[in-house]
């Protein structure tokens, strides 16, 4: 009888195992569809923690639109240097080192990467990405 309750109990116990990696491989779809739909606003993040975004607009429209959201989170823009494909803005808040690296991909295409450093080390993802959040707004995207 004691074999009995332990094999019944066994059976139990995978049947029970079986039945939530069915219910749980249900939700992976709709997990992924919500990942689709919303997102993090569309923010993209590299290995790194960096976030990028590109944006369907030239390269000056995208950069009116980030120096107005550095302005509107109160973040003054020390220098703004041209590169080859782009233009990169730097600002300070305290102790983080922003960089604002937008690239030109096409004449309406525009890719923008914010990096936020504190201490020369630690990133700072979530200034990072209200940058990149209020650029969107500044967008109407």
């Amino acid at each position: 009888m004691r074999q009995f309750v332990t094999c019944a109990w066994r059976a139990a116990a995978a049947a029970s195992l079986v039945a939530a990696a069915g219910l749980l491989a249900g939700c992976e779809p709709l997990s992924l569809a919500a990942l689709g739909i919303g997102g993090s606003a569309a923010v993209n993040h590299k290995v790194n923690g960096t976030p990028y975004r590109t944006f369907t607009a030239p390269l000056s429209r995208v950069k009116t639109a980030s120096m107005g959201a550095l302005k509107r989170m109160g973040i003054k823009p020390e220098s703004t240097t041209k590169m080859e494909h782009g233009e990169l803005i730097t600002a300070r808040i305290g102790k983080r080192e922003i960089e604002v690296e937008l690239e030109s991909l096409t004449p309406n295409t525009t890719r923008m990467k914010v990096v936020a450093r504190q201490d020369g080390f630690f990133y700072d993802g979530a200034t990072a990405s209200e940058i990149i959040a209020q650029t969107e707004k500044s967008l109407g995207v």
